[in-house]
C-alpha cells in the first residue's frame, strides 16, 4: 500500500469550526471532483459529493450537495450529517464520528450504541461516476440506515435558491432518476444495492439555508440550498455486518459494486507513488496529490493540467512552472508530452495560451513568461527522460516552435512584448498585466511591473542558453551563432543592470514606466521575483552576487510556507490575505506569501549552500506538517505574509505541489 493515509480522531472534531478548516477532494481526470470537510459539513460553494465537469475540464457542475444519513432505532434519530443552517441551527453528527482518514480515498467512521458505519468515497477513473459504500457492523439492536441525497444542478462557483431546483424525476429499474430542467440532455441516476426508496413529504422536499461558512469568511453569498425528494432506507438487523453501495452518476454505463471502484482507486494511487520511484511519506503523498490536477482537456484532446482545486481551469504559466514536478519527477513522460505537443499547436506569434479555448471561446495570450517557461520545460523532459528518443520528438515537433518564439520576442510581439537594443525584455504597457502578479481591479493595477521584470529576463537567458545547447546538437549553424551571441549580450546587460549593490539584490523591474507620472526608474522593492535569476538551470549572475540574492531573500521573504511577495518593511505590504475580494486582491502580491515559489528558493539555496541539505530539509519542514492542514495532503495556493501563515485561496494548487515535489526530488531531501 502507499502509506500516505493520514487519520484525525475525535481530537480533531472535537466542535464544529475546528473540523471544517480540514477539507479533503478527489478527482477523476476529467476535471470532476468531490471534496467536503472532515466532518462532511459543506462550507463552501465548491464543496459537494458530485461536481461533474459536463465540457472536460470545464463547466462544472454541483449535481450532489451531501447525503444527510441517520440512524433509526425504535423511532429514535441519530444523525450522522453535519452542517449549520443559515438560522443558526446546527447538525451535530460529527459526536457520532469516530474518526476520518484521507489516503488515495476519504473514509468517515461513525459509531453508536454498537453499530459501527465506515464510509467511503471514490470515483470511477474517467467517469462522472461517484460511488460510496457504508460498511456497516452492528453489534447492538436493529436498525435503519436513512439516507437522504440532496440533489442539485448548479455551477460550482454560484449557490442557488429553491426557485432554481426543478427537476423531472422517477424511479426506474436501476434506482433513482432525476433530470433537471435547465438541461434535459443530462440525467442524474442513483444506484443502491439494496434498500427501499420513499418519497419525503414537501416539508422535507428541500434543504434549505445551509451556511457556507469559508463564503461567510471571503464576504460573498454565504447560504445553498439543495434538492431533497427521496429517501433510502436500509435495514440493518442484529448481529449484522454488510456493505451497501450507493452510485451517482451521468453515465449511461457504469460500475455498480463500490466497494471495486474504491479498490481501482486506491490501486490507481498505488500504482502512481510506485512508478514515481520516491520513498519519503511526504514525497509520495505529494505524488499522489499531483494526480488531482492532471486532466483530459475536450477542446484540445489532449492533456492539461488544472491550477488549482476547487475552482481553477487549466493556465498556461501555471501548466508550465508545475510540469516538472507534476509529469516528470513522477515519471508521468507520455503525459508530459502530450501537454508539450498542445502548447504548441496553439502558438501564435510567440506566445502560449495563458487559457485555453474552450466551446466557442479564443485562447487567451497575455501572458509574457509562458513561453519562456516552455523552454525550461523541454530543458527539464530531456534532462529526465534521457533518451535519443527524447531528442527526436524535441527536435521534430518542439524545436519549430521555440525558434518561432525567441524571433517574435527579438522583434517584438503581442503585449508590448520584444527586445531591447541591450537584449533584455521589456513587457507590458498600460492596464495589460502579463507577469504572474497579475491582480487588476477594474482599472486599478495592483503590480503594474511595466519595462523589464526580473524574472522575465532570467528565463529569457534561459531560454537563450537551451536553444545554444539544442541548436549545437540539431546541427542549425546558423541559429547557433544568433543564440551565441546573444547569451553573451543578456548574460552582461542582466548583470549589469538587475544587480543593486546597495541592497545586495536585484531590482524587481528595471526601466519600469510609472503608470501615473510616465517616469522610468528601477524598481528596487524586494520581492521574490528574483530568486529565479539563480534557481534556473543557467544563471546570468556571479557566484557572489547568487549568494546575496539567496540571503537577501532568506532574510527578508521566507516564510513557514513559502516566500513573501514583498518586503515586510515595505509601506505598501499587506500581511494578510483575508476578507472580501478587494482586500484579499490588495494583499495577493503585496505581501501574502506563496508556496510554489518555495520551490525555487530551496533549488537557489542548494546551489549556493550545496553542503546545507539538512538547512533545506528544515526550511520545508513546516510544509509536511501542512499536508495535515487545510486540504488534507495538498499544498495551499497562499499564506498569510504575517505569522502564524493561515493558509487562503485555493487549497491545494498545481505549482505549489509541483515545484516543492521537484526541489525535494532535484535537492536529494529528506523531508
Amino acid at each position: 500500500m502507499s502509506g500516505i493515509k493520514r487519520t484525525f480522531g475525535r481530537e480533531a472534531m472535537r466542535n464544529y469550526d475546528e473540523a471544517i478548516r480540514r477539507e479533503w477532494v478527489i478527482t477523476n481526470g476529467l476535471g470532476s471532483y468531490a471534496g467536503s470537510s472532515i466532518i462532511g459539513a459543506n462550507t463552501r460553494k465548491h464543496h459537494g459529493l458530485f461536481i461533474a465537469s459536463l465540457h472536460a475540464p470545464t463547466d462544472r457542475r454541483v449535481l450532489v450537495n451531501r447525503i444527510c444519513e441517520e440512524v433509526i432505532r425504535d423511532g429514535n434519530r441519530v444523525s450522522l450529517f453535519s452542517g449549520r443552517k443559515s438560522k443558526g441551527s446546527e447538525e451535530q453528527g460529527f459526536l457520532n464520528q469516530v474518526s476520518f482518514s484521507m489516503g488515495a480515498v476519504p473514509v468517515f467512521t461513525y459509531f453508536t450504541k454498537g453499530l459501527w458505519i465506515e464510509k467511503t468515497l471514490a470515483y470511477e477513473w474517467e467517469k462522472n461516476t461517484v460511488a460510496i459504500r457504508y460498511r456497516i457492523k452492528n453489534r447492538g439492536d436493529k436498525a435503519i440506515l436513512r439516507l437522504k441525497p440532496v440533489y442539485n444542478y448548479r455551477d460550482h462557483n454560484d449557490g442557488s435558491q429553491k426557485k432554481d431546483l426543478v427537476f423531472v424525476s422517477g424511479l426506474t429499474a436501476e434506482g433513482f432518476s432525476l433530470t433537471p430542467d435547465k438541461n434535459r440532455e443530462l440525467t442524474i441516476r442513483t444506484y443502491v444495492s439494496e434498500g427501499s426508496f420513499g418519497n419525503n413529504s414537501d416539508a422535507d422536499l428541500y434543504d434549505k439555508n445551509i451556511e457556507l461558512q469559508t463564503e461567510i469568511d471571503t464576504g460573498m453569498s454565504s447560504s445553498d440550498t439543495g434538492y431533497m425528494p427521496i429517501f433510502i432506507d436500509v435495514s440493518i438487523p442484529e448481529e449484522t455486518e454488510k456493505d451497501v453501495s450507493v452510485v451517482f452518476t451521468i453515465e449511461k454505463k457504469f460500475e455498480r459494486d463500490a466497494s471495486k471502484t474504491i479498490k481501482a482507486a486506491k490501486r490507481r494511487c498505488d500504482i502512481l507513488i510506485e512508478n514515481s520511484g520516491v520513498r519519503d511519506k511526504f514525497s509520495k503523498s505529494l505524488v499522489a496529490a499531483a494526480d488531482r490536477f492532471i486532466v483530459r482537456r475536450a477542446s484540445t484532446k489532449g492533456k492539461t493540467i488544472l491550477a488549482g482545486l476547487p475552482w481553477f481551469t487549466d493556465w498556461g504559466r501555471d501548466t508550465m512552472i508545475s510540469l516538472t514536478g507534476l509529469t516528470l519527477v513522477t515519471r508521468r513522460f507520455e503525459d508530459a508530452k502530450s501537454i508539450l505537443r498542445t502548447f504548441v499547436e496553439y502558438e501564435k506569434n510567440g506566445l502560449l495560451p495563458n487559457m485555453f479555448p474552450d466551446k466557442d471561446c479564443e485562447p487567451i495570450y497575455n501572458t509574457a513568461d509562458a513561453s519562456l517557461w516552455f523552454f525550461y520545460c523541454v530543458h527539464k523532459y530531456l534532462e529526465y527522460v534521457k533518451s535519443e528518443e527524447a531528442y527526436k520528438f524535441v527536435e521534430k515537433e518542439l524545436y519549430p516552435c521555440m525558434k518561432k518564439i525567441i524571433k517574435a520576442y527579438k522583434d517584438g510581439t503581442d503585449f508590448s512584448i520584444g527586445m531591447d537594443a541591450d537584449g533584455l525584455i521589456r513587457a507590458g504597457d498600460d492596464l495589460d498585466q502579463v507577469t504572474w502578479m497579475d491582480v487588476r481591479v477594474g482599472d486599478k493595477v495592483m503590480t503594474p511591473r511595466h519595462g523589464k521584470p526580473v524574472e522575465i529576463n532570467a528565463l529569457w537567458y534561459n531560454a537563450l542558453c537551451i536553444m545554444k545547447e539544442l541548436s549545437k546538437r540539431f546541427g542549425d549553424k546558423s541559429a547557433n551563432t544568433e543564440y551565441s551571441m546573444l547569451v553573451d549580450i543578456v548574460r552582461d546587460s542582466f548583470e549589469q543592470r538587475f544587480y543593486n549593490k546597495a541592497e545586495k539584490c536585484l531590482y524587481d523591474v528595471v526601466d519600469e514606466k510609472s503608470m501615473e507620472t510616465g517616469e522610468i526608474y528601477d524598481d528596487d522593492r524586494i520581492r521574490p521575483n528574483q530568486i529565479w535569476a539563480v534557481s534556473l538551470p543557467f544563471c546570468a549572475l556571479s557566484k557572489d552576487q547568487a549568494k546575496c540574492v539567496v540571503d537577501t531573500v532568506y532574510k527578508k521573504l521566507y516564510t513557514d510556507f513559502g516566500l513573501r511577495t514583498l518586503d515586510p518593511d515595505d509601506p505598501d505590504y499587506h500581511g494578510l490575505y483575508k476578507g472580501e475580494l478587494s482586500a484579499r486582491d490588495e494583499a495577493y502580491h503585496q505581501g501574502t506569501a506563496w508556496a510554489f515559489i518555495m520551490g525555487g528558493f530551496i533549488t537557489a539555496f542548494l546551489k549556493v549552500y550545496p553542503d546545507q541539505k539538512e538547512t533545506a530539509e528544515l526550511l520545508l519542514a513546516p510544509l509536511k506538517q501542512h499536508l495535515n492542514e487545510g486540504c488534507i495532503g495538498g499544498i495551499a495556493e497562499v499564506f498569510d505574509g504575517d505569522p502564524p501563515h493561515i493558509s487562503g485561496g485555493c487549497y491545494t494548487q498545481a505549482w505549489s505541489v509541483g515545484e516543492i515535489l521537484r526541489a525535494v526530488a532535484e535537492g536529494g531531501l529528506k523531508v
